[in-house]
């Protein structure tokens, strides 16, 4: 399985809030992809995957899960998954969009430090992880809807996204959130919060398995009994071909890297025979969740998305932050987009007086409901999405996409 570095940051440790990562309480049952990314990053990936759970009358039930992927999914893009949903619900008054910079994003996910320079390989990673969650569609036969309060059959994809097409850009990226997914995440009882940097320093079957014990955890001392096999092709996502001998080999090296983390507590015996050939594993909370969740208590950071598109504009922090108090979230985003794209595309030339006072004059006019976006933003936005969708074409269906449509239209935004 091919190996993934992700660089530690110093920056992202001092921020009170940047160690949180938010898991969906479901999707943490299964893997969401196979382990091995020979297999998992191919293209029309579907990925099907069970599990048990006990309904209102107490008895075991299973619910089966299918994950279609177009472009292939990586066990490493979840780490993107569960850190964009943090930096989203991190918000004052968290909405169902995330609008931010990929250096924020990815410094606050402690993937690159501060002076990171822009463009390299984390970037990359990161542009592609976002392009492959982005199609992903899920499908399950009894969801648990934590709004509803009962099983339900759903299906839905995890979120859209809008990117400027310049990889110089300092505009924002947008992140929107599939509505369902997203009221499922947002309800109290719908996610949980786990510590990203303990997650971070963990390869992909052991973070599986975090994510589950973190939810059991919660409210037990010690998990179910869990068959071998479904615990390690289901949930951990190993292959169903791998011998049983192996398949207990890796598992065992998943529990003893937690066991070494305190999450789980050194067990006597990890294997108990069930009935020939058949082997159950339960484990026991460690100690390290009560400290944790200490941790997790934690004040957010003042820090928000907005700030280094802003701080580009021209303005200083306590400016920011009058910003941030004074208009909506949404209106704030708009204009500070519109304001950096005029900035890029014509040059400080273009303003009157300054950016800053472009968007501030925008700002006044829009919140008193006499000014709209301008029609050439908006004709940006139409051609942004429609070199996306044609670039999407184009990795999907090869030699039958127009790649000359893609760029004409990218002659057409760009700045010559």
């Amino acid at each position: 399985m091919a190996r993934f570095e992700m660089k530690r940051s110093t920056a992202f440790e001092t921020s009170n809030d940047n160690g949180v990562g938010r898991g969906q309480l479901t999707l943490v049952e299964h893997a969401l992809c196979p382990l091995d990314s020979r297999l998992s990053l191919v293209e029309n990936l579907v990925h099907e995957a069970t599990y048990f759970f006990m309904d209102a009358h107490r008895r075991w039930r299973k619910s089966t899960a299918k994950i279609t992927c177009p472009l292939g999914l990586s066990a490493n893009d979840e780490y993107y998954l569960w850190g964009l949903l943090a930096l989203t619900l991190a918000e004052p008054e968290p909405d169902d969009e995330l609008h931010a910079s990929p250096h924020f994003c990815l410094r606050r996910l402690g993937l690159i430090d501060a002076h990171h320079s822009r463009g390299g390989q984390q970037y990359r990673q990161f542009a592609d992880a976002v392009e492959r969650l982005s199609l992903v569609r899920y499908r399950n036969d009894f969801f648990f809807d934590p709004v509803r309060g009962e099983h339900r059959k759903v299906s839905f994809g995890f979120f859209s996204y809008s990117l400027p097409l310049d990889p110089e850009s300092s505009r924002a990226w947008q992140i929107v959130w599939d509505p369902i997914f997203f009221e499922f995440v947002k309800a109290v009882r719908g996610s949980l919060r786990f510590d990203l940097d303990t997650y971070r320093q963990l390869d992909p079957a052991c973070r599986r398995l975090f994510l589950l014990l973190a939810k059991i955890f919660y409210r037990r001392q010690v998990t179910p009994s869990f068959e071998l096999r479904h615990l390690a092709v289901d949930v951990l996502g190993f292959s169903t071909s791998l011998a049983q001998r192996e398949m207990k080999r890796k598992v065992h090296r998943c529990v003893s890297r937690l066991c070494a983390l305190g999450i789980v507590a050194e067990p006597a015996e990890l294997f108990r025979k069930r009935r020939p050939g058949e082997y159950v594993i339960a484990m026991t909370r460690g100690m390290y969740f009560g400290k944790e969740r200490s941790k997790m208590s934690q004040t957010q950071s003042s820090e928000t998305p907005l700030t280094e598109p802003l701080l580009k504009i021209g303005f200083d922090e306590p400016g920011i932050r009058r910003l941030v108090r004074k208009y909506p979230a949404q209106m704030l985003r708009q204009w500070t987009d519109i304001t950096l794209a005029a900035l890029e595309r014509n040059g400080v030339g273009f303003f009157k007086k300054c950016p800053q006072a472009y968007l501030l004059d925008n700002l006044r006019n829009a919140h008193s409901g006499v000014r709209t976006p301008p029609d050439w933003w908006l004709e940006m936005r139409k051609e942004e999405h429609q070199f996306r969708r044609a670039k999407v074409q184009q990795s999907q269906n090869g030699a039958k996409a127009q790649p000359e449509l893609a760029r004409d239209i990218l002659r057409r935004i760009l700045p010559s």
